[in-house]
């Protein structure tokens, strides 16, 4: 039986460039998106690493409050709202749907994982579009463990009722390659622009330059 394809959510199958305009607006410099995107990361990190838990959202007000003191700028509240409420309302990357559906008519089971809250993660999915191309949509917030920590992708693997060994987690991040493999699962990495692998990881047998590129290459795989 061909692997479980889980997908991780925000940047791999949405575009969070889509809230550059709010950025910009907010900061004077939409590229500070990439600041508070890093901030977000290392603070889910710390979390992780030292045992603590935050709801991904809490994370990433509290990011948004960090970049902003860093630099020097008070954003409105309504900027903050737009900021953060834009996360719900994220575009799907063009080629996205698509590739979804090529994996799904080829007999592909799908199913999402994302560090969002169950309730952000299904109107995430939902105003995108693609909500009904997954058999689940599940949250590390069920195990108050955010990835890359081993729990979220175990308790992927058992709500879809297979082993770790029988999922493959398809991301654009390293660490989320990295924490899938290193918990039993395959997976695949997207290679969106500016999102490369670490070399001190393994390396998964799917590597795309987009979710079209990887989609034809997991059926490679699965069917080699």
């Amino acid at each position: 039986m061909p692997r479980v394809c889980v997908f991780d959510v925000n940047e791999t199958l949405l575009d969070l460039s889509s809230l550059d305009p709010h950025f910009e607006r907010a900061f004077g410099d939409a590229s500070v998106r990439r600041a508070w995107v890093l901030q977000v990361l290392q603070s889910a990190m710390v979390a992780t690493i030292t045992d603590a838990y935050s709801e991904f959202g809490a994370v990433g007000a509290a990011s948004l409050q960090m970049t902003a003191e860093r630099l020097g700028v008070e954003p409105s509240e309504e900027d903050r709202q737009k900021i953060l409420g834009g996360m719900r309302e994220l575009p799907p990357h063009p080629e996205v749907a698509e590739s979804l559906d090529l994996l799904r008519d080829a007999g592909i089971r799908l199913a999402a994982l994302t560090n969002s809250t169950q309730a952000v993660a299904e109107v995430q999915l939902m105003n995108a579009g693609l909500a009904d191309r997954f058999e689940q949509i599940l949250s590390a917030d069920a195990v108050k463990r955010l990835k890359p920590a081993p729990a979220p992708y175990r308790f992927a693997a058992e709500s879809l009722g297979i082993s770790a060994a029988e999922l493959r987690l398809v991301a654009a991040h390293s660490w989320d390659v990295a924490g899938a493999m290193r918990a039993g699962c395959a997976a695949a990495f997207v290679a969106r622009p500016g999102m490369v692998l670490d070399p001190l990881a393994e390396a998964p047998d799917v590597v795309g330059a987009d979710l079209r590129e990887v989609a034809e290459k997991i059926l490679d795989a699965e069917n080699g």
